[in-house]
């Protein structure tokens, strides 16, 4: 299993960013995906995931700024971020979630920085 994510930087504040996260070694399009981010000095934060079906959630702080979406095609998902604040400022990583043997097991990447600033 391995997930690649791309796409981090330099934004300035109001900027826009789109993440990207490759997914190989398992069935994507069976498999809910997931962005989080860990900023210094403060715990995880789920930031947006996207099931199998293609619903979605979003942490409350993101809901109306970022854009999580999923090409099955490609076996990768996808963050569009606007509306960018210095508070996003962070590593930002991608997580798949899979069963195995009736238990999940969350697979990391080993994260992509972004960077909002004047």
């Amino acid at each position: 299993v391995q997930v690649v994510e791309s796409g981090g930087g330099l934004v300035q504040p109001g900027g826009s960013l789109r993440l990207s996260c490759a997914a190989s070694g398992f069935t994507f399009s069976s498999s809910a995906m997931s962005w989080a981010r860990q900023a210094s000095g403060k715990g995880l934060e789920w930031v947006s995931g996207i099931y199998e079906d293609g619903s979605f959630y979003y942490t409350p702080p993101m809901r109306g700024r970022f854009t999580i979406s999923r090409d099955n095609d490609r076996n990768t998902v996808y963050l569009q971020m606007n509306s960018l604040k210095p508070d996003d400022t962070t590593v930002y990583y991608c997580v798949a979630h899979l069963w195995v043997a009736d238990e999940r097991l969350n697979y990391w990447g080993q994260g992509t920085p972004v960077t909002v600033s004047s």
